[in-house]
């Protein structure tokens, strides 16, 4: 039976990549996607994932959620919508589908609560809002969600400060709320992304696939090389969708993790304990390594898939 998953986005490029991974992939059963104001605006997020969707001629439920971070009233992000990693709107057609009425908080507890919850991977890709939320409004969460796979975080190699990941970075106390919840999590990290980078010659391959997935996902990887001073680029969101069914892809280990929210020069910083210093219970399993080849071979066979 394909492991059922739910995809928590905030789409831009990236994200458009995961959740192809995530609809076409034999072994995963992508249930529906919430979306969360992160990469671009929620609204643009919703259209993004709309535009997936609808590209691959597939009907999956995609629900909106929060505008904003879970405690405070904005969070000045670096990013807009001329972001030259994601740009407004993704480089396909327009969504000809609607967005469900029901919002993305109350569809995760509905869901989680309910009879399939409990047999349902959550997969978080952007920053950890709506997750917050949720256990907020239903503490009980915690015991329903069997696992949360996470993309998030640094440790060595920040991506938006020196010492942060952007979706932990713009909702600080969100991302505490989820790491301290209890519930059983891998996270992929920003230093696991970029171990699993691809280059042009890589990206060569993925369009020579030919498929329509392979293609916008080339596509999509072509702008973020090319605004990447390295000229290559993580395909971070994917890492963690793929990593649900080849576990070896990521070089885990078990440790406790917390969320700096004050820090003056580390505000977003994830504290990774490698070394036991805290005494605390680990509380994740941790990727801050994973397998190049294997990744790139698996996107490219992943999207060689059509509906």
């Amino acid at each position: 039976m394909p492991q059922k998953v739910i995809l928590d986005v905030d789409t831009g490029t990236d994200d458009a990549v995961a959740l192809m991974c995530a609809a076409l992939h034999p072994d995963l059963e992508l249930v529906a996607a919430t979306t969360v104001n992160g990469n671009v605006p929620v609204r643009n997020c919703t259209e993004n994932t709309l535009r997936v969707f609808d590209y691959l001629g597939l009907s999956v439920p995609v629900y909106e959620g929060l505008s904003k971070p879970f405690v405070r009233p904005d969070f000045p992000t670096p990013r807009s919508q001329a972001d030259p990693w994601h740009g407004e709107y993704l480089d396909l057609p327009a969504a000809t589908t609607n967005k469900q009425d029901q919002s993305a908080i109350d569809f995760l507890v509905e869901y989680y609560m309910g009879p399939d919850g409990p047999s349902t991977t959550l997969v978080p890709v952007g920053p950890l809002s709506n997750i917050a939320m949720a256990i907020r409004m239903e503490p009980r969460l915690v015991e329903r969600i069997p696992e949360m796979v996470i993309m998030g975080g640094a440790h060595l190699r920040g991506n938006v400060t020196p010492s942060a990941e952007f979706n932990i970075w713009t909702d600080p106390e969100g991302a505490r709320v989820v790491f301290q919840s209890g519930i059983p999590m891998r996270v992929a990290t920003y230093d696991a992304t970029w171990a699993a980078r691809t280059d042009q010659a890589q990206n060569d391959l993925l369009r020579a696939v030919g498929t329509p997935a392979a293609t916008a996902a080339a596509t999509f990887c072509d702008r973020r090389i090319r605004y990447n001073q390295f000229h290559e680029t993580a395909v971070n969101d994917a890492l963690a969708v793929l990593a649900i069914v080849d576990p070896a892809l990521l070089v885990t280990k078990h440790v406790y993790a917390d969320v700096e929210t004050f820090g003056e020069l580390t505000l977003g910083r994830t504290v990774f304990d490698t070394h036991g210093r805290s005494g605390k219970t680990p509380n994740c399993h941790v990727a801050l390594d994973a397998d190049r080849d294997r990744f790139n071979a698996m996107l490219r066979e992943t999207l060689s898939y059509t509906v």
